[in-house]
């Protein structure tokens, strides 16, 4: 059966990965951002919860060419992670067009054995074939991709060939825009795993404005779904 990685960043989507039975968690904060690195409290909580943990370590948002300070910070971030428990990490980088190798294997060193998945950076890349050569020789676990489109659903040949090339070495895991209603047909496209954060939306006032992305009023933000996730577990166990 493909697996399930359900994407959370709070205590309550710690508590509907269990729920529901997915297979793992990506940890992490900030997922309107596209995730950050989360913060110790959180990770010890879910590591608490009985889920595999794979934490997401990502310094800020933007896109993923990172300078030497970046690159320090993720490292120790990763050696943190797998210090508190976690069964893997999450990290990814660019340089010249493809995949950041130092960083990869800077990352890989520090997870001292534990899983470590490459993140959507992947799709950013100019040749996601000779990208998933080179992570495949650093000895990366998987690699999460959309095949390159904003939606996995989108790019289903592109992800049939991912995993032809891949021939098992590496493990693909699709993700983007995955929903109930989209997971059995990207998960008939050979996928190793399926990775959804199934999130809806909370809506609080507040009178003040918090930030340059938070000013008052109506302040939106995103948690897990419980039925949404249970709906994507079922989808794939069908």
């Amino acid at each position: 059966m493909t697996a399930f990685e359900l994407a959370v960043q709070d205590a309550a989507g710690i508590a509907v990965a269990a729920r529901v039975g997915a297979d793992r968690v990506e940890l992490a904060s900030a997922l309107a951002l596209g995730g950050l690195t989360p913060s110790p409290a959180v990770l010890e909580r879910a590591v608490g919860s009985g889920t595999p943990v794979h934490v997401l370590v990502r310094p800020r948002a933007g896109g993923f060419a990172y300078d030497p300070d970046d690159r320090a910070l993720m490292v120790a971030d990763v050696r943190w992670a797998v210090r508190e428990g976690a069964a893997g990490v999450v990290v990814g980088g660019t340089a010249a067009g493809t995949a950041d190798a130092d960083l990869v294997r800077a990352c890989i060193d520090a997870a001292d054995g534990r899983e470590v998945t490459f993140h959507r950076a992947f799709d950013t890349v100019s040749d996601r074939m000779a990208a998933l050569d080179a992570l495949a020789e650093l000895g990366i676990t998987r690699v999460l991709t959309s095949g390159g489109a904003s939606r996995a659903v989108d790019a289903l040949a592109e992800l049939r060939a991912l995993v032809e090339r891949a021939a098992g070495c590496v493990q693909i895991m699709a993700g983007g825009g995955v929903d109930a209603v989209t997971a059995r047909r990207v998960a008939a496209a050979g996928v190793d795993a399926v990775h959804a954060s199934a999130k809806r939306v909370v809506v609080d006032d507040v009178p003040i404005g918090l930030g340059s992305a938070s000013g008052a009023g109506g302040v939106a933000y995103e948690t897990a779904d419980e039925d949404a996730a249970l709906a994507i577990r079922l989808a794939l166990a069908s």
